[in-house]
């Protein structure tokens, strides 16, 4: 794996590769993480079969903040030029919660540049939310020792950065179903069974996709992939061993576009 700042129009963003000559695949990571924390838990599923891109967004992680960019439209103009730019291709892309929302912006701004989507514990509006409890103050040591270590920012922005997070989280995004059902490409929908989506949103999304697959992974919340990694990675495994169109024995929802 190469990691290194690149200059992402006029921004220094930290970029990691994973040489291969298979088919691209970018890696989206949760709001207030970082890509490094998808190596245990997300890695395994991808790495050594295809062409792995990842990058800190701006604000998290080792990439420094700019104004503007908790929010998902900045994040996702971000994610197209780094596609545009860095990967240079259409890619297969990964994204969790607050990535996951941006690579299905991404496929619905810009279908020519995503070939899959793999779309976990995230959302198409901020309703589609559990309620959370409201942000108190308190960063646990682990997590001030992180940003301290990683993050270009002064120490002192890390509770900052997350009331702005926490206050975009229930007002951001704003789509409707027939904005999702706009999205043509496979996509995958997984979602553990106490995930902080309501499994109401996460129907309404997967039914809204002309070619959605849905798993939601018993015994597991939001951190699916952290809690239950083997059967998370098998669903990934799966679903992009084969992204033709499924058919199956008793089709219900697919009955019309089964072959003959």
């Amino acid at each position: 794996m190469n990691s290194a700042y690149i200059n992402l129009r006029g921004h220094q963003v930290f970029s990691y590769e994973w040489p291969n000559e298979g088919e691209a695949l970018l890696l989206l990571h949760g709001g207030l993480s970082q890509t490094s924390h998808f190596d245990e838990s997300v890695l395994p599923a991808v790495e050594g079969k295809f062409h792995i891109f990842g990058f800190d967004r701006t604000g998290h992680g080792f990439t420094g903040d700019q104004a503007g960019s908790m929010h998902f439209e900045f994040q996702c103009a971000e994610a197209i030029a780094y596609l545009e730019d860095v990967v240079k291709e259409p890619a297969h892309l990964i994204g969790h919660s607050d990535g996951a929302i941006i690579s299905l912006m991404v496929a619905m701004r810009r279908p020519d540049l995503v070939k899959s989507l793999v779309f976990f514990g995230g959302l198409f509006h901020y309703s589609g939310q559990r309620p959370m409890p409201d942000f108190d103050g308190n960063i646990s040591e682990s997590d001030r020792a992180e940003y301290a270590q990683t993050s270009p920012d002064a120490p002192e922005t890390q509770e900052a950065k997350i009331r702005k997070m926490f206050s975009i989280w229930y007002s951001e995004p704003e789509f409707t179903v027939a904005d999702v059902s706009k999205i043509l490409c496979p996509v995958l929908v997984l979602v553990g069974d106490d995930d902080v989506i309501s499994h109401h949103h996460t129907i309404e999304l997967f039914e809204a996709l002309p070619q959605g697959r849905l798993a939601v992974i018993p015994g597991t919340s939001h951190q699916a992939n952290k809690e239950k990694p083997e059967m998370f990675q098998m669903f990934i495994r799966e679903f992009l061993g084969d992204l033709s169109y499924p058919q199956t024995k008793m089709p219900q929802r697919r009955a019309n576009n089964q072959s003959e």
